[in-house]
């Protein structure tokens, strides 16, 4: 016990200044992995809210990218726990939480949650694309000269079809609710997957800055307006390459080409179903942003309207310390700036992008002010400490806890779409709707 406590020490103290009277075991334990983790179950919530939208509210508007979003949200869900697994010292422990479930912990309830929603999201790809699973297995069976990608495709569809060969009328109908009521049942479930972190941070009354019924919600608001972002800049990036593709002609960079022909690649048709999408989803991101913000700001207000014992410290944390961080990276640069460019009338599809990485900037770092300002100040509230994000690592540790770790965190989920994507194409047009 006295080692782990050692090396606990040792672990925080490697990023963190203290300034004033600190108390001696005192460091910011949680670094930017932490940072991470409910910025990356965010983004799995927001995503599928916006596909969810078509799903189960009928808005036509959003009907291709709303296929994206359900796949490119199943890409993100394997690395909501990858954060916490670097940050663990022991990380192969980390299995027991879904081996030993029980609601009696914050963190034990999430694994229950986290594998409930992976369910939820896996069965509902599988309706979402059963009549391709089987069109592509008869198509492909009855190919006689098929290449080694093509029959190692036939085996994945043959194994994930489950038998279900039947595309009748009424089977695909069958289909359609059953994705409606997946996708229904799925909102609740993502959203307290991702209120869950925000539940952890509020509950924690020794924190004033934690400390408050609203940080649930708002983590929750700021997770689908992160998750709806997220979905418009990738889904831009991706249609560009798409389009860069069919103007050349190489339709084979194109999956979803053998399955729909020419329509799949033509240049006119991929620029008219881009701008239509992203400037749709940029209204939906407006209304949930007024949502977020409005939150965030009475929050802020209801503090300093109160003025509890613990103000005078907080105040000192983000109108001086973190004033910088807070008021012009997160509130101006991240939710201001971006909500004007979306609010002037005639949003343009590059426009709309921009905006996105700026709101996906803005929510970063609301979450690295809740999560490493929360920890600035001392619990004698005379003292603070500074946390420096290592750059250049020099041992494991400041590797998994550097930006080395930040940035494998951020690109894992795009290597996992692009393989995904080859088995369930995300852009791949339907006529019919759900």
């Amino acid at each position: 016990m006295v080692e782990q406590v050692a090396q606990m020490v040792v672990h925080g103290e490697a990023w963190t200044l203290k300034d004033l009277f600190v108390l001696p075991n005192e460091y910011v334990y949680w670094s930017i992995q932490i940072v991470m983790y409910p910025y990356m179950t965010g983004l799995v919530a927001g995503a599928f809210v916006l596909s969810s939208l078509y799903h189960v509210f009928g808005v036509e508007k959003l009907k291709e990218i709303a296929r994206y979003a359900l796949v490119f949200s199943f890409a993100l869900l394997p690395v909501a726990m990858m954060p916490l697994l670097l940050h663990l010292m022991q990380p192969l422990r980390g299995i027991n939480v879904l081996m030993t479930p029980h609601f009696t912990s914050a963190i034990s309830a999430f694994g229950i949650v986290f594998m409930t929603y992976a369910c939820i999201v896996a069965a509902e790809i599988w309706f979402v694309y059963r009549e391709f699973i089987v069109s592509s297995v008869n198509r492909l069976s009855a190919k006689s000269d098929r290449s080694l990608y093509e029959s190692l495709l036939l085996l994945i569809y043959r194994l994930i079809s489950l038998g279900a060969m039947d595309v009748s009328r009424d089977a695909l109908e069958a289909d359609h609710k059953a994705v409606k009521f997946l996708a229904g049942l799925g909102i609740p479930v993502a959203c307290f997957l991702h209120g869950y972190a925000g539940f952890i941070f509020g509950s924690v009354k020794a924190n004033a800055l934690w400390m408050t019924p609203l940080m649930p919600v708002i983590f929750i608001c700021s997770a689908i307006v992160s998750g709806i972002a997220l979905c418009i800049i990738s889904y831009y990036i991706f249609m560009e390459m798409r389009k860069w593709a069919a103007r050349r002609g190489k339709s084979f960079l194109l999956p979803d080409a053998l399955a729909h022909g020419s329509a799949a690649v033509d240049y006119e048709h991929l620029r008219s179903v881009q701008d239509h999408e992203v400037r749709m989803t940029s209204k939906y991101l407006l209304i949930f942003m007024t949502l977020a913000i409005t939150l965030e700001l009475l929050d802020m207000i209801f503090r300093g309207y109160t003025a509890v014992k613990s103000w005078d410290a907080l105040r000192q944390v983000i109108y001086e310390h973190d004033f910088v961080k807070i008021f012009i990276m997160q509130y101006a640069i991240g939710n201001v700036l971006p909500f004007v460019m979306l609010l002037i009338p005639g949003v343009t599809v590059r426009r709309a992008a921009l905006a996105s990485i700026l709101v996906l900037f803005g929510v970063l770092m609301m979450r690295w002010n809740v999560v490493i300002g929360g920890q600035a100040f001392s619990l004698t509230f005379n003292g603070f400490m500074h946390y420096h994000l290592p750059i250049i690592p020099h041992d494991i540790e400041t590797f998994k806890e550097g930006l080395g770790g930040a940035l494998t965190v951020i690109v894992t989920p795009f290597v996992i779409f692009y393989f995904l994507n080859m088995i369930f194409p995300a852009f791949m047009e339907s006529k019919d709707s759900h």
